[in-house]
């Protein structure tokens, strides 16, 4: 029986809670920081019919992403990485502590990999964004981290494809139409078209998945038709 790990869940109609729904299957896992979202995730794939389990971790504490896969056990097949935190800022006006820690989501996808790897999970997907590619005014830290996950990420393809591990990075090019978007931005109707849809981002990783080991992708890019770029 094949299991898949996921760590960055949060709310129903999130990327991470929508990404655990479409991979559910006998003994998937999911993971974040707040027990009542995981527990809300796990509830919906059992009443589906497949079978999960939460796991609460803190995707940047090494014990805890170590926990997550001694308690996910053996066969894993899938893991996902999507944690992330948009730092936003000025350069010139940015502490050090500050652009520190937007580092942590870059550290965590470290930690999530290595753990993955000594799993030996054959896939390895971690979602990243518009600024995993490019630098932009007021984003420096985030673009940064972002970058830094990009280039681990394919660093970890490259070192371990001939022994069967592949590894995927998902540029996520915009905002997503999910709960978060709407609490910050309740009057949303007028921006819709700029707005990517779960389901479709969700099928990218789908991609991955189903991709034969002599014809992977290390990384697909996702937009609306509206989104400049």
């Amino acid at each position: 029986m094949s299991k898949a790990v996921t760590i960055g869940v949060g709310p129903d109609r999130g990327l991470g809670a929508q990404l655990c729904k479409r991979f559910a299957r006998e003994g998937l896992v999911v993971a974040g920081r707040t027990q009542a979202a995981l527990d809300a995730v796990v509830a919906d794939i059992e009443k589906a019919g497949g079978k999960a389990s939460s796991f609460v971790a803190d995707a940047t504490n090494e014990a805890d992403v170590a926990a997550l896969f001694d308690h996910a056990g053996a066969a894993v097949d899938l893991a996902i990485y999507n944690a992330g935190n948009n730092a936003a800022g000025r350069i010139l006006e940015m502490e050090a502590d500050y652009f520190k820690k937007s580092w942590i989501v870059c550290f965590g996808g470290f930690l999530f990999g290595r753990e993955a790897l000594r799993s030996m999970v054959p896939l390895n997907l971690f979602t990243g964004a518009s600024a995993s590619l490019r630098g932009r005014t007021g984003y420096g830290a985030f673009n940064s981290a972002k970058a830094g996950l990009r280039t681990f990420a394919q660093a970890m393809a490259k070192e371990y494809g001939s022994e069967g591990i592949h590894v995927g990075h998902v540029v996520v090019d915009g905002a997503v139409d999910g709960d978060k978007i709407r609490t910050r931005f309740p009057d949303t109707n007028s921006c819709r078209e700029r707005l990517l849809d779960i389901e479709g981002i969700v099928d990218c990783y789908a991609f991955f998945y189903r991709q034969h080991r002599k014809a992977w992708s290390f990384e697909v890019d996702v937009r609306t038709s509206a989104e400049p770029w």
